[in-house]
């Protein structure tokens, strides 16, 4: 597991030098960093669904599919929020916080989350 959150940091470290290189605001990279998150209120209509929105937000299969939009439209404009996108994933990752099963919130491909499954230092 160790090897799937270090490859986590890594997307994240990566997207974040691509958002400073591509010149993308800082406050907008703020402010947004955490919208992907809006994809737990899925939860509110059931476990399977939550799972469902909660995934599809925290793949990184939608923001390779809008990547290569950009590339194929040849538009600029939105790489920045891809960006932010690609390091919001990175960063649940190096968390811990994988893609989630419809069993419950706490299963996920990275495996079970929460303090009593923790390990120890």
């Amino acid at each position: 597991m160790i090897w799937l959150r270090l490859e986590g940091l890594f997307v994240l470290a990566i997207s974040m030098l691509a958002y400073w290189q591509s010149g993308g605001n800082w406050i907008w990279f703020a402010a947004l960093f955490l919208v992907p998150d809006l994809s737990l209120l899925g939860y509110l209509i059931g476990p399977r669904a939550g799972a469902v929105f909660y995934n599809v937000a925290h793949s990184y299969v939608g923001p390779i599919c809008a990547l290569i939009g950009l590339w194929l439209s040849g538009q600029t404009a939105l790489l920045p929020l891809i960006l932010i996108w690609f390091a919001h994933i990175g960063f649940d990752r190096a968390l811990g916080y994988g893609l989630k099963y419809m069993t419950g919130f706490r299963h996920t491909h990275l495996g079970e989350i929460g303090r009593e499954h923790a390990r120890p230092p």
